[in-house]
């Protein structure tokens, strides 16, 4: 009985973050279509900003003394933020370069 509701129980927790992944993309593809073209950059680079916190929960899954596959996705989650990061402060960069006096 026990393991019948355990069963279960993780098949609900799994549908319940599959369905929060998928509203979460519905509304996130609706804020960003929403927003004028003059706010972008400068919300982007902060949202780049906050990015960082990923790197750090990825550094913690890479650094694991287990060589798992949660070892490689934390590699790959490092990587990936660490080129959004970059990115973002270049784009912020030039955009300060705009508004700049000469």
């Amino acid at each position: 009985m026990v393991e019948f509701i355990s069963t279960h129980l993780n098949e609900f927790v799994f549908l319940m973050h599959i369905y929060v992944f998928m509203l979460a993309i519905f509304v996130g593809f609706e804020l960003i279509t929403k927003v004028p073209p003059t706010l972008h950059t400068p919300l982007m680079s902060g949202s780049n900003a906050i990015s960082g916190i990923t790197i750090v929960g990825a550094i913690l899954s890479a650094g694991l003394k287990d060589f798992t596959v949660s070892t490689i996705l934390g590699l790959v989650a490092v990587i990936f933020a660490m080129i959004n990061v970059v990115g973002g402060f270049l784009v912020t960069d030039r955009m300060l370069k705009m508004f700049k006096k000469k």
